[in-house]
């Protein structure tokens, strides 16, 4: 079996963008790296591996690449689920959350079965999606401006705003100072992208 030609441009570039920073190599560390010398404490680290040689105990030094350090996979790895979550967090962002079944279903499913507003219990005979900015203000059909909630609030909310509502919810003892404390909050989470829906596959 041929062994795969090691692209060397590419294996310093790694050595000195992730594994040397990475591991915070110091001077003769990189010293040692670079010149394939033994060192107990890069072998500690992953970057060396004893291997036996024979059966009278000989050993030889095997050097990982910098692609084969478990430091630099483990930091591999989170770029890339990082690039996954900001991409994901991107098409959240542009969804249109009234035009899917799932996406719409994400929304009622976030608010765990209660109203985003008075939070009574929740069926599918008495819920709704409601626009905390009322789409007659510009209020767009994104998750940030989307609460599930039941059709008497629907209904007494209209076109005021949320916090309007809230406080009158309030004043009808319908809300204890706590709860309306809490849904003062959570209005300004879902404001500021905080209360992202889990979305299922499907349509």
């Amino acid at each position: 079996m041929k062994t795969a030609k090691l692209n060397a441009a590419q294996v310093w570039k790694e050595f000195k963008e992730l594994l040397a920073p990475g591991l915070t190599f110091e001077v003769h560390d990189r010293a040692v790296y670079s010149h394939l010398f033994r060192h107990s404490r890069l072998e500690a680290r992953g970057v060396l591996r004893l291997t036996q040689r024979s059966y009278h105990a000989r050993y030889v030094v095997r050097l990982n690449l910098p692609s084969e350090v478990r430091a630099v996979r483990a930091a591999k790895n989170a770029s890339a689920q990082s690039a996954l979550v900001a991409r994901y967090r991107a098409d959240m962002e542009n969804a249109h959350f009234l035009r899917y079944q799932n996406l719409r279903r994400s929304i009622h499913q976030r608010e765990r079965g209660k109203c985003f507003y008075c939070l009574r219990g929740l069926t599918s005979h008495n819920r709704c999606l409601d626009h905390v900015i009322p789409q007659a203000n510009l209020g767009g059909n994104s998750y940030r401006n989307l609460v599930s909630c039941c059709h008497d609030c629907n209904s007494k909310k209209k076109q005021r705003p949320a916090e309007e509502l809230l406080r009158w919810l309030f004043r009808e003892r319908r809300l204890s100072p706590a709860e309306l404390r809490s849904r003062l909050s959570a209005l300004c989470g879902l404001k500021a992208g905080k209360l992202v829906p889990q979305i299922t596959q499907g349509k």
